[in-house]
Protein backbone atom coordinates (compact mmCIF):
# COMPACT_ATOMS: atom_id res chain seq x y z
CA UNK A 1 0.00 0.00 0.00
CA UNK A 2 1.19 3.65 -0.98
CA UNK A 3 2.37 5.23 2.08
CA UNK A 4 -0.12 8.55 2.38
CA UNK A 5 0.54 11.37 4.18
CA UNK A 6 -2.39 14.57 5.47
CA UNK A 7 -0.92 18.28 4.35
CA UNK A 8 -1.74 21.40 6.38
CA UNK A 9 -0.75 25.16 5.91
CA UNK A 10 -1.57 27.85 7.37
CA UNK A 11 -1.67 29.57 4.32
CA UNK A 12 -4.99 27.77 2.85
CA UNK A 13 -8.19 28.27 4.48
CA UNK A 14 -8.88 25.64 6.96
CA UNK A 15 -12.38 25.03 9.34
CA UNK A 16 -13.71 22.39 11.38
CA UNK A 17 -15.13 20.51 8.78
CA UNK A 18 -13.69 16.66 8.86
CA UNK A 19 -11.41 16.71 5.57
CA UNK A 20 -7.98 17.34 4.71
CA UNK A 21 -6.19 20.44 2.98
CA UNK A 22 -4.26 17.91 1.01
CA UNK A 23 -3.47 13.76 0.80
CA UNK A 24 0.02 12.87 -0.46
CA UNK A 25 0.43 9.56 -1.66
CA UNK A 26 3.45 8.49 -3.40
CA UNK A 27 4.23 10.97 -5.83
CA UNK A 28 0.27 12.47 -6.23
CA UNK A 29 -1.16 15.10 -4.19
CA UNK A 30 -5.09 15.26 -4.14
CA UNK A 31 -5.84 18.98 -3.25
CA UNK A 32 -9.16 19.12 -1.72
CA UNK A 33 -12.22 21.72 -2.74
CA UNK A 34 -11.26 25.27 -2.45
CA UNK A 35 -13.66 28.60 -2.50
CA UNK A 36 -12.21 32.11 -2.66
CA UNK A 37 -11.50 32.35 1.35
CA UNK A 38 -8.86 34.32 2.40
CA UNK A 39 -6.87 31.57 4.88
CA UNK A 40 -6.00 34.60 6.93
CA UNK A 41 -9.30 35.94 7.83
CA UNK A 42 -11.51 33.26 6.80
CA UNK A 43 -13.70 35.14 5.66
CA UNK A 44 -15.07 35.01 1.20
CA UNK A 45 -13.39 37.85 -0.64
CA UNK A 46 -14.56 40.61 -1.98
CA UNK A 47 -14.21 41.67 -5.89
CA UNK A 48 -15.23 39.84 -9.55
CA UNK A 49 -14.90 36.34 -10.27
CA UNK A 50 -11.64 36.86 -11.57
CA UNK A 51 -10.41 38.20 -7.94
CA UNK A 52 -12.41 35.35 -6.21
CA UNK A 53 -10.68 32.43 -9.36
CA UNK A 54 -6.95 34.35 -8.40
CA UNK A 55 -7.84 33.44 -4.79
CA UNK A 56 -9.06 29.48 -5.08
CA UNK A 57 -5.95 29.66 -7.15
CA UNK A 58 -3.67 30.97 -4.41
CA UNK A 59 -5.18 28.51 -2.03
CA UNK A 60 -4.35 25.40 -4.02
CA UNK A 61 -0.74 26.50 -4.98
CA UNK A 62 -0.10 26.99 -0.86
CA UNK A 63 -1.43 23.30 -0.43
CA UNK A 64 0.94 22.00 -3.25
CA UNK A 65 3.71 24.14 -1.85
CA UNK A 66 3.55 22.75 1.70
CA UNK A 67 3.31 19.40 0.12
CA UNK A 68 7.10 19.84 -1.32
CA UNK A 69 5.78 20.91 -4.44
CA UNK A 70 6.70 24.19 -7.18
CA UNK A 71 2.77 25.82 -6.76
CA UNK A 72 0.77 25.49 -9.79
CA UNK A 73 3.31 24.55 -11.77
CA UNK A 74 2.80 20.63 -10.83
CA UNK A 75 -0.82 20.94 -10.93
CA UNK A 76 -1.96 18.55 -13.65
CA UNK A 77 -5.51 17.92 -13.26
CA UNK A 78 -8.10 20.75 -11.60
CA UNK A 79 -11.74 20.68 -11.65
CA UNK A 80 -13.97 24.00 -11.70
CA UNK A 81 -17.22 24.05 -10.07
CA UNK A 82 -19.05 27.39 -11.13
CA UNK A 83 -22.33 28.59 -9.38
CA UNK A 84 -23.19 30.00 -12.65
CA UNK A 85 -22.15 29.45 -16.29
CA UNK A 86 -22.37 32.57 -17.20
CA UNK A 87 -19.22 33.29 -15.02
CA UNK A 88 -16.86 30.41 -17.93
CA UNK A 89 -15.50 33.18 -19.73
CA UNK A 90 -14.16 35.43 -17.11
CA UNK A 91 -13.46 32.35 -14.95
CA UNK A 92 -11.00 31.08 -17.82
CA UNK A 93 -9.45 34.57 -18.66
CA UNK A 94 -8.08 34.51 -14.68
CA UNK A 95 -7.24 30.86 -14.60
CA UNK A 96 -5.34 31.00 -18.14
CA UNK A 97 -3.33 33.93 -17.32
CA UNK A 98 -2.40 31.95 -14.01
CA UNK A 99 -1.35 28.64 -16.34
CA UNK A 100 -0.19 30.35 -19.75
CA UNK A 101 0.79 28.07 -22.20
CA UNK A 102 0.70 24.57 -20.25
CA UNK A 103 -2.41 24.91 -18.28
CA UNK A 104 -3.73 21.41 -16.72
CA UNK A 105 -6.49 18.94 -17.62
CA UNK A 106 -9.59 19.89 -16.73
CA UNK A 107 -13.35 19.75 -15.82
CA UNK A 108 -15.92 22.47 -15.68
CA UNK A 109 -19.50 22.43 -14.19
CA UNK A 110 -21.98 24.25 -12.75
CA UNK A 111 -22.79 23.19 -9.28
CA UNK A 112 -26.75 23.59 -8.22
CA UNK A 113 -25.39 25.47 -4.95
CA UNK A 114 -21.43 25.27 -3.51
CA UNK A 115 -20.26 25.87 0.08
CA UNK A 116 -20.86 29.21 1.65
CA UNK A 117 -22.58 30.48 -1.52
CA UNK A 118 -19.40 31.02 -3.31
CA UNK A 119 -19.28 31.47 -7.56
CA UNK A 120 -16.47 29.43 -7.54
CA UNK A 121 -14.60 26.22 -6.79
CA UNK A 122 -11.66 24.21 -8.24
CA UNK A 123 -10.01 21.16 -6.78
CA UNK A 124 -6.96 19.45 -8.20
CA UNK A 125 -4.35 16.61 -8.31
CA UNK A 126 -0.92 17.45 -8.73
CA UNK A 127 2.20 14.87 -9.44
CA UNK A 128 5.46 16.04 -7.06
CA UNK A 129 7.79 13.22 -8.70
Amino acid sequence: MTDTHRIRTDDAPTNDNPYSQGVRAGDTLYVSGYGPVDPDTGETVDGDIETQTDRVLDNVAAVVDEAGGDGLADVVKITVYLADLEDYERVNDAYGARFGADPPARVCIEAARLPEDVRVELDATAYLG
